[in-house]
């Protein structure tokens, strides 16, 4: 073998040391003598890797000795980053040092079945909306017809880096938005995986093809995304829509010569419901289900005129929609596979919540989300307890800046609310007279030490119901005496928790299975006593708060909202660098 081992100075002009073929630099003396240790071993333990003499190796496994590089594992979809500090360190050696330093895809005669299998996934990473190119298809393609030993050896280790770096994307997400932004993208990625385990399973499952198209969420939520995707980059290479000129509001009724424009952009899209005669000028009544239509599916007032909102939404260029779907298929990557037979969904986008069971939408209606100072964060969990007629404990947060404010301006403002203060968070804290309290006097930091707690009743911020999972964001799900505000379009009006609008439709959904006893009037008649009441459902049921800014509705259309959060920008800035969408 030509292994040796010698000083060199690097390009940063550090001592380290050099193994010929698999390119290690290390810059730490306690590691340099480890790894002249580790050395030592191997050729104690392989004499054939310095005694070239005693034993002939063929062409192909001498040649991969040469390409076996110690690359870092960059978990990561996009290029020229540097390796994440959570990420493992995966040496290639070790790989096939574990396969005896043999090609692993590869023979003498070329690539092998599994080798094509995985390079045929690769190429079709768009369809998962992934960028082939990030995956060395096109040079892996370029020497997959060479029986050049050395190439072999290097397509080699191509395909089995690729195919790691692949198999993490489409099944975890991309590990560096974490380290971008640890709390918005806190679910991407994952620390622990494991690529010695990736590469085994592909060598050894049976179907491989089936392995890897397993791989991502198999759930609507993804998969109709990734048929909506298809659909919208056939629109772009039929050259997607021409934009509409701006002008004033048109009403049905109006005659504009924007009209036939209008009625082309709908109808590529397929939102026109009926036809229209080619070059009418006239806003006529039969188009007003088709422009509301579109204006659904964008998350816009369905009031049928086409106002400066309207034609904004309708000049969105394909490309941009097509980018806004792989971002929404992005985020299902990194979020549950496998959301449970009966759960439910809260898109923070989308203003509502869904329930699901055996693949049906049992229950779908609006709900109210964070105000963009307090965003509702995304996670998933289990409903522990439903809390009827419930208290509300005032957070210290809260208190401070919105409770003791009202308090200086008006003693009385707490027992207006039915507010009660307590001396201290405590379980054996007394209740005081908030009325005596010179709440001047009192700091912002005084009145977090108190417990503020609003009684049960129709003033209740919470509402008549309480829907608890714990979770380290203290974030829940609850009534809201704020009805009115479900007849807004954009709703993110909360302090970060999710306001619903059927609370005793959402609590039956939960509560009811086979012979479980609830019911609509057993609900009913616990919200009407007034008494505090707390039920533990006997069965779980998931919940998983999601940000989805595009969707397919239960009706097969491709929906999209605003970015409420700007987060489909910061997503965006990481995986399209100079906005490479296909």
């Amino acid at each position: 073998m030509r292994y040796c081992v010698s000083w060199e100075l690097n390009k940063l002009g550090q001592i380290g040391i050099c193994c010929r073929g698999l390119g290690f630099y290390f810059k730490d003396c306690l590691v340099l003598i480890c790894i002249a240790m580790v050395v030592t071993l191997v050729i104690l333990s392989h004499p054939c890797l310095v005694i070239a003499d005693e034993l002939t190796l063929d062409p192909l496994t001498t040649a991969m000795a040469e390409h076996l590089e110690c690359y870092p594992l960059e978990l990561l979809t996009f290029k020229d980053q540097l390796p994440s500090p959570a990420s493992q360190n995966l040496c290639l050696a070790a790989i096939y040092h574990e396969r005896g330093l043999s090609p692993l895809w590869v023979t003498s005669k070329g690539p092998g079945h599994r080798a094509q299998v995985i390079l045929d996934c690769l190429k079709n990473a768009h369809d998962e909306g992934l960028d082939p190119t990030d995956y060395g298809v096109k040079q892996m393609s370029d020497m997959w017809d060479s029986l050049v030993p050395s190439s072999l050896a290097h397509l080699d280790t191509l395909v089995t880096f690729n195919l790691i770096k692949y198999v993490h994307d489409v099944s975890r997400g991309q590990i560096k938005l974490r380290y971008m932004d640890p709390i918005l993208f806190a679910e991407a990625g994952d620390v622990d995986f494991d690529p010695l385990a990736t590469v085994d399973e592909c060598l050894e499952v049976l179907d491989l093809p089936a392995y890897l198209a397993s791989l991502p969420p198999a759930h609507p939520h993804y998969t109709d995304l990734k048929k909506a995707l298809k659909i919208y980059r056939i629109l772009a290479r039929r050259g997607g829509w021409k934009k509409i000129p701006l002008g004033k509001t048109i009403r049905p009724g109006d005659v504009d010569l924007r009209i036939p424009a209008i009625v082309k952009r709908l109808a590529i899209t397929g939102d026109l419901e009926l036809p229209v005669a080619e070059g009418e000028n006239i806003y006529m009544a039969k188009l007003v289900p088709s422009v509301k239509k579109f204006q659904t599916r964008h998350g816009l007032k369905s009031d049928g005129d086409v106002g400066p909102k309207t034609l904004k939404t309708l000049n969105i260029p394909v490309h941009k929609a097509i980018r806004q779907i792989m971002i929404n298929m992005a985020r299902w990557r990194w979020q549950e596979h496998f959301l449970g037979e009966k759960y439910i969904l809260v898109n923070i986008a989308g203003f509502d919540l869904s329930g699901f069971e055996a693949g049906e939408m049992k229950i779908h209606f609006p709900v109210i989300v964070g105000k963009l100072k307090h965003q509702t964060p995304v996670f998933s969990d289990r409903v522990m307890y439903i809390d009827f007629n419930p208290y509300w404990n005032i957070t210290p947060n809260i208190a401070r800046n919105e409770e003791l404010p009202k308090l200086r301006k008006d003693p009385l403002h707490l027992v207006k609310r039915h507010i009660r203060v307590f001396s201290s968070w405590q379980a054996d804290a007394v209740e005081l007279d908030s009325t005596t309290i010179d709440w001047n006097t009192i700091s912002r930091g005084q009145i977090a030490g108190f417990k503020l707690r609003q009684d049960p009743g129709p003033w209740n911020a919470l509402g008549k119901v309480k829907f608890i999972f714990p979770n380290k964001y203290d974030v829940y799900m609850h009534d809201t005496p704020t009805q009115h505000l479900f007849s807004l379009n954009k709703r993110n009006f909360s302090h970060g928790c999710i306001r619903v609008s059927d609370p005793p439709g959402l609590a039956l959904f939960i509560l009811s299975y086979e012979n479980s006893g609830w019911n609509r009037e057993k609900i009913d008649a616990i919200l009407k006593s007034g008494k505090r009441k707390v039920v533990r459902p006997d069965v779980l049921v998931p919940v998983h708060i999601t940000y989805q800014t595009a969707w397919v509705d239960k009706n097969g259309l491709i929906c999209f909202n605003k970015d409420i959060y700007d987060r489909d920008k910061k997503l965006g800035q990481a995986l399209f660098p100079g906005d490479v969408l296909n």
